[in-house]
């Protein structure tokens, strides 16, 4: 066994967690909730449990939406009813009776979206500017989206406080923040999507004052050692965005996470590989400004993520699609097997 494939599979502690190895289960939304209620079901408590059966170190869920505004299709699920904190129960407990850890990732998506899904309302954004695309699995367009006032941020900031404490109360150990992809935060982060001339735009600094209030508000709820910020440069609905000077945008997001209270971060890409600046990739940027916990994700197979591990780019790696076609992945990788490749006629219904 290589050294690298040692300390994929060797425990960790990160955060309030003491994780079985290093390979995480990254989020992948599946849409297989209740279309009217946004509860799940023994389906998913056994897509799970399955899982968490195996060995994986960290579960990280797919997302789950903080109100009725925030779904982006149908069949996502929620975290602001009793009955949904209900049925998260179920899955928290397999999994825990499996020995695995898991968090929920909490989820806004903004503008993309339309009023059909969301309650009959226009789509939330910071501004009134329309999305390019359509929404998944009811192929229309997206809304233009209502710019949100003081009072609808502060709400949602709120959303999200309730979301995290409701997240404890249906046994998760902890929390991910959905800041990636284009989704409501990354639309305050981004110049493409966030026009604003008050507090919450202007230049990259200002423009994450509503990422740094989320994040507070949910450390506050949960604690720092339970909540992880996801980010990207990538957007769903701007697939070939990148920052102007990457380094320059890395160096002032980790401040902003530094000033937030964040212990733990996952970057996410397409493809980690992929070098955006100076011949380094987007962890390896990450890496030389932020001295905390780092996930790598982005396409890995086990012998890049032990490389990267090894290194000390990363701490621990994520795993999204070959979880769907390899339950057993953590095995698979103990055991040197290889990966029954995905294949998406049998694995549908895919987001990141």
């Amino acid at each position: 066994m290589s050294i690298g494939k040692a300390q994929l599979l060797q425990p960790i502690e990160m955060g309030a967690w003491n994780l079985r190895n290093r390979i995480v289960m990254a989020p992948m939304t599946r849409c297989f909730a209740d279309r009217e209620t946004g509860v799940v079901g023994l389906d998913v408590v056994e897509y799970y449990r399955t899982r968490a059966a195996d060995g994986v170190g960290l579960i990280i869920s797919e997302g789950i939406t903080i109100s009725p505004r925030a779904k982006g299709t149908i069949g996502l699920p929620g975290l602001y009813t009793e009955d949904q904190i209900k049925g998260w129960s179920k899955v928290t407990d397999a999994v825990h009776q499996a020995g695995g850890t898991i968090i929920a990732q909490l989820w806004h998506v903004g503008r993309l979206t339309h009023h059909e899904i969301a309650g009959g309302l226009p789509p939330q954004a910071p501004s009134a500017i329309q999305a390019n695309g359509h929404v998944h699995r009811i192929g229309k367009p997206y809304d233009i989206p209502e710019e949100m006032s003081a009072a609808d941020i502060e709400e949602v900031i709120q959303q999200y406080a309730s979301a995290a404490h409701n997240a404890s109360s249906a046994g998760f150990d902890g929390v991910e923040i959905h800041g990636a992809h284009g989704y409501l935060i990354d639309q305050f982060n981004s110049e493409l999507s966030n026009h604003r001339q008050d507090q919450y735009g202007g230049d990259l600094r200002q423009r994450l004052t509503f990422m740094k209030e989320v994040t507070k508000a949910v450390i506050a709820e949960i604690g720092a050692d339970r909540t992880i910020m996801r980010f990207s440069a990538f957007k769903d609905d701007a697939r070939d965005y990148m920052w102007e000077d990457p380094d320059a945008a890395v160096r002032t997001f980790v401040e902003a996470f530094k000033e937030s209270g964040l212990t733990m971060i996952h970057p996410s890409t397409m493809d980690y590989s992929q070098v955006v600046a100076d011949g380094l990739t987007l962890h390896e940027i990450v890496r030389t400004y932020w001295d905390g916990s780092i996930i790598g994700v982005g396409n890995l197979n086990p012998e890049l993520a032990e490389q990267a591990i090894h290194t000390g780019t990363i701490d621990a790696a994520a795993f999204g699609r070959p979880f769907l076609a390899n339950p057993d992945l953590v095995s698979r990788v103990s055991q040197e097997k290889e990966f029954i490749t995905f294949d998406a006629s049998k694995h549908f219904d895919v987001l990141v």
